[in-house]
């Protein structure tokens, strides 16, 4: 009987339109058979609303930081006024916080000091001639709703932005170890902590003719390199920790690579990596590496790939482009190598002491090709571990001084 009433609903409001069919008996019961459930719901997350017919503008400034997992919900522009864009997250109001007071102080920003704006849930910061004011507040589901409004002024100056305050911008450092100075080639202190160790050697450290390499910060990395300086320094720093070290090859094994032979110089360090896992080889399973490439330039990817396996000393987390896309924001994901994939994933897990943002600071393009520096090898070796369980460059020093 139901059905037969609102099938004649649906004939009669055809016949005389919709607009004159409001307010009829007619239009009420066809309304009403054509309303929404008010049981069921359309948002899969009550935290974090399904993201509006909305997207950044074209020119939306690829130096801000985008908070990972916050959907866009606004944006609003006006001519002559800062674009505001409006975004939710289902983290927490002080995880949003301390994600952006790192990210800025990371990159290239210049963070101003406390002002009407600038409280504990808004930081302001300049970058050249970009303004980004970033409001973060709670909302009462446990959500945050965050606002980056940002604007270009062309009458600006990086060198006129003030310092930060201490009070006001300074979030917890990860280890009281950490370098303090920055420059655009990394932390001079890493490098410097290395030098002091003797582990950057311009061959294998267990020749008794090692010498120091060319440690100019800007100078390109070669795999050879890198490998030597990993297994030396990974064995110096857990030089009392026998079940952490890699142990370097003899002449008695089997090469694994037809490029490099028992006679290399590097051939202890690279052979002793190899069979234990870290460098994919046919000993891994990865039956299409059977050159090492010695000579060739470090890439970012393959850094990672040979580094994060000494820092979790335990499986990696699966992945793939779009949950590193995700994490990381890069937007070249789909260009690295998918063996890297899940160190790189892992590798965020590890926050402020990531190798990443150790050794790039803050950016959005990985580059994965890109060769390494040996100012960014140095950021990278500088610290193994993870989180509360690692030591650097710094702790082996201490740990000589008390020998």
């Amino acid at each position: 009987m139901q059905a037969r009433s609102v099938a004649l609903a649906m004939v009669a409001c055809g016949m005389i339109g919709l607009n004159g069919c409001a307010g009829t008996p007619f239009g009420d019961l066809f309304r009403r058979s054509v309303a929404a459930d008010p049981n069921l719901t359309s948002t899969p997350n009550p935290g974090v609303p399904p993201a509006a017919n909305v997207s950044l503008p074209k020119d939306f400034p690829f130096q801000i930081p985008q908070y990972p997992g916050a959907v866009l919900q606004e944006v609003q522009t006006a001519e002559g006024e800062p674009v505001t864009t409006r975004w939710i997250s289902s983290d927490s109001q002080d995880k949003v916080l301390a994600f952006y007071q790192r990210e800025l102080q990371s990159g290239d920003w210049k963070l101003e000091p406390p002002s009407g704006e600038s409280t504990q849930t808004n930081l302001v910061a300049r970058q050249n001639a970009l303004r980004l004011k970033v409001s973060i507040l709670a909302r009462d589901n446990g959500s945050t709703e965050l606002y980056l409004q940002y604007r270009q002024d062309p009458n600006a100056t990086a060198s006129a932005s003030p310092s930060p305050s201490p009070d006001a911008t300074a979030s917890p450092s990860p280890t009281p170890t950490t370098p303090a100075s920055q420059s655009p080639q990394g932390s001079p202190q890493y490098l410097s902590d290395l030098q002091r160790l003797g582990v950057l050697t311009a061959a294998s450290n267990t020749k008794s003719n090692a010498k120091p390499a060319d440690l100019t910060p800007t100078k390109g990395v070669t795999r050879r390199e890198f490998a030597r300086w990993l297994a030396a320094t990974n064995n110096r720093l857990f030089s009392d920790r026998p079940a952490q070290q890699i142990r370097f090859a003899s002449e008695a094994n089997q090469p694994a690579f037809k490029d490099v032979s028992k006679q290399d110089p590097d051939f202890p360090a690279i052979q002793g990596l190899a069979e234990a896992g870290i460098i994919p080889s046919p000993l891994s399973g990865d039956t299409a590496a059977t050159t090492f490439r010695p000579d060739a330039p470090l890439t970012r990817e393959t850094m990672l790939l040979w580094k994060v396996p000494l820092d979790s000393r335990q499986g990696l987390p699966t992945a793939n482009v779009e949950a590193v896309r995700q994490s990381w924001g890069f937007q070249d994901a789909d260009k690295i190598d998918p063996r890297a994939l899940r160190t790189i994933q892992a590798d965020f897990q590890n926050g402020d002491l990531s190798n990443i943002r150790r050794a790039f600071g803050y950016t959005r393009l990985f580059q994965p090709k890109k060769t390494v520096t040996v100012a960014e090898a140095a950021a990278t070796l500088w610290y193994f571990g993870v989180q509360n369980e690692g030591l650097s460059a710094r702790d082996a020093q201490g740990k000589a001084s008390e020998e």
